[in-house]
């Protein structure tokens, strides 16, 4: 069965959020850590701070387009206050 992540990284360079969707976390993580992907190639080093697990494409989607919201970003940075403290 496919599976599929949305995840968000912290950049430690600018303190910025970068949120995406996979069906390969391991795999795309490792592609944002050598410099492989264009939108966060000069935002190194990256922290992953949070991931969510579905096994619907559709609903991954809805989710990663949410959390780039305004709305999901204040969501995103209420559940995670603790871990933009450090």
């Amino acid at each position: 069965m496919e599976h599929f992540y949305v995840y968000i990284l912290l950049s430690k360079k600018d303190d910025k959020l970068y949120i995406g969707y996979t069906n390969n976390l391991k795999r795309r993580l490792s592609q944002h850590a050598r410099g492989e992907v264009s939108s966060t190639k000069n935002r190194r080093p990256l922290k992953l701070i949070h991931y969510e697990y579905f096994i619907n494409e559709v609903d991954a989607k809805a989710r990663e387009i949410f959390l780039k919201s305004g709305a999901g970003h204040t969501q995103i940075k209420d559940k995670l206050r603790k871990t933009f403290l450090f």
